[in-house]
């Protein structure tokens, strides 16, 4: 659910797929890129190399860590009317308190690996904490700072507040955060930001919230720092301004006294018939503590640029733009030979395929990684909430979203900082077993 472009598949109901273009990095803005409709700008058939045989994988089986210590929160995936969203709760307080004033925990907020920074509801946030927050001002206008988050289908627009933030032990000190349906921005979003329907309540994005906690350390930017960008930020009277890269949304993570370069999603294998409820770690830091260390763990290491995209090979095809993305539902790639629902996009195989990925600027140099793609009307249909084998057609592009995570450890190494067994970030590593 990259910042930002989101797609609503409907198939008995919604299935919040969020996926697309790209976070921030220090050098330029997000890419914004906006996912097409399943099914729609479809290519040329793939060709029958490797993502055709029909061998199915095995699945991953990692365990997660067990949540305790200091570092650590709890993930949980269950009935929430959208399939395959990880939910953690985030406690936020007044800014430079030592997230000890006004604090308030909110609950159900989405963990997305591939957007940066928290953006929550303000009808989630109590009214008295949200009081207690500081309005951030742009310079050198002075006035109230807003932001425009663009979807694929629709818009989010808010108003940016400093605030403490905790999770389990960790404190991140008066970082920006976005509010989603500030009813105090009394501003309609600017003509460019409004790309199909707003999206302001919980309702809308099935959460209160996001966290976003990739490899990007803000949303934006030197891009955003150096001159006013289009569809990002906006004084409250609809103006677009720069805002320098310390005022931007960030990522919390990035601002924790010990644990702050990087993060670790660590899922528990489900059914391949889907389960009801799935459960997992977040855990912060790499090679930090005992409890996140990559190095000597054998993983798959990939570099990525700083939106978190590396190359693959599929059907004979290099899609350059290929992420691992919590945020995302579901499997989105390109491949006509496996039948597709044309109403929502979902691949409906008779019976389940194997198919296979080839992950380049690894290391090693390349890795096969296969995964498995079930019906998706009979899934759907099932009253599950967890699925590991669920897919969307969607051209140019492999997100592999949330049935990649389930029984692996999926590490992000955030931009410019370092860690022993990934070196510098930006970069993605998993562990399958």
């Amino acid at each position: 659910m990259r910042k930002i472009a989101w797609i609503i598949a409907a198939a008995l109901g919604l299935s919040l797929a969020g996926c697309g273009g790209g976070g921030g990095s220090n050098s330029g803005t997000n890419s914004n890129t906006s996912i097409n409709a399943p099914g729609s700008n479809s290519p040329a058939t793939p060709s029958t190399t490797s993502s055709s045989s029909n061998v199915l994988a095995v699945d991953a089986s990692a365990v997660p860590t067990a949540v305790g210590p200091g570092n650590t929160i709890a993930v949980t995936v269950s009935k929430t009317g959208i399939h395959n969203q990880p939910m953690v709760s985030v406690t936020i307080c007044a800014p430079g308190s030592s997230a000890g004033t006004s604090c308030a925990t909110i609950p159900n907020v989405i963990v997305d690996t591939e957007s940066f920074g928290l953006r929550l509801v303000r009808s989630a946030i109590p009214a008295a904490t949200f009081s207690a927050l500081t309005a951030e001002n742009a310079v050198p206008s002075g006035l109230p700072l807003a932001e425009c988050a663009l979807f694929g289908s629709g818009y989010a627009w808010g108003s940016v507040h400093l605030a403490d933030i905790e999770m389990s032990g960790e404190i991140a000190s008066s970082v920006p955060i976005h509010v989603i349906g500030d009813s105090d921005l009394t501003v309609a979003a600017p003509t460019e930001c409004q790309v199909g329907r707003a999206l302001t309540t919980t309702a809308d994005l099935g959460a209160n919230g996001i966290l976003g906690i990739g490899v990007s350390p803000n949303d934006c930017g030197s891009a955003c720092a150096n001159a006013a960008v289009s569809t990002f930020y906006y004084t409250n009277a609809g103006v677009a301004t720069s805002v320098a890269v310390t005022g931007q949304i960030t990522n919390p993570v990035t601002k924790f006294a010990l644990d702050n370069n990087g993060v670790i999603l660590e899922m528990a294998q489900v059914s391949d018939s889907g389960s009801a409820t799935a459960q997992g770690t977040l855990v912060f830091g790499i090679d930090t503590q005992t409890n996140n260390t990559l190095s000597g763990t054998g993983a798959t290491l990939i570099r990525t640029d700083g939106n978190g995209d590396f190359a693959s090979i599929y059907g004979g095809s290099t899609l350059t733009k290929t992420f691992f993305d919590s945020g995302s539902t579901v499997l989105f790639f390109p491949d006509l030979t496996i039948p597709i629902d044309s109403a929502t996009g979902y691949y409906i195989p008779t019976a389940t395929v194997g198919r296979t990925s080839t992950l380049v600027a690894t290391s090693p140099a390349s890795v096969s990684l296969g995964f498995n793609i079930a019906n998706g009307a009979t899934l759907n249909a099932s009253g599950n909430s967890a699925f590991n084998n669920l897919g969307i057609y969607m051209s140019r592009q492999f997100d592999f979203g949330m049935p990649f995570f389930y029984g692996r450890h999926v590490y992000y190494g955030i931009s410019g900082k370092s860690s022993t067994g990934g070196g510098t970030g930006p970069y993605v590593a998993y562990v399958s077993s």
